[in-house]
């Protein structure tokens, strides 16, 4: 798994791709949401449309990233989940607590309103 990390227009952009299974790059995601919120970034759009395969140490990074930005008043925002990891989202009920958009420019709307 490989992630890229962005801004745009004040919210940090996570585009991750590969296999979301946590413990390999999970430390890196965190790192850069940390420096982003030292940073008074509060707002996240994680773009995980090449992601083919998440676990639960996965789902645990995206619950912790969701954690940290909503301590900061923040939010997150979940892109483009294949349709396989959007099962997933809503079997394990997590499309309850994490919004879901199309395109990391739908999300970046959807935060800053």
């Amino acid at each position: 798994m490989t992630f890229k990390s962005s801004e745009d227009n004040g919210v940090l952009v996570l585009k991750i791709e590969g296999n979301l299974i946590g413990e390999e790059v999970g430390s890196g995601l965190l790192d850069s949401a940390n420096d982003a919120i030292n940073n008074g970034t509060a707002l996240c759009a994680i773009d995980i449309g090449a992601v083919k395969y998440i676990n639960s140490s996965g789902i645990g990074v995206l619950i912790t990233l969701l954690t940290k930005f909503r301590n900061q008043e923040g939010e997150v925002v979940i892109v483009n989940p294949s349709e396989h990891v959007k099962k997933l989202l809503i079997i394990t009920k997590l499309t309850a607590i994490f919004k879901i958009a199309d395109t990391v420019e739908q999300a970046i709307q959807e935060l800053k309103s």
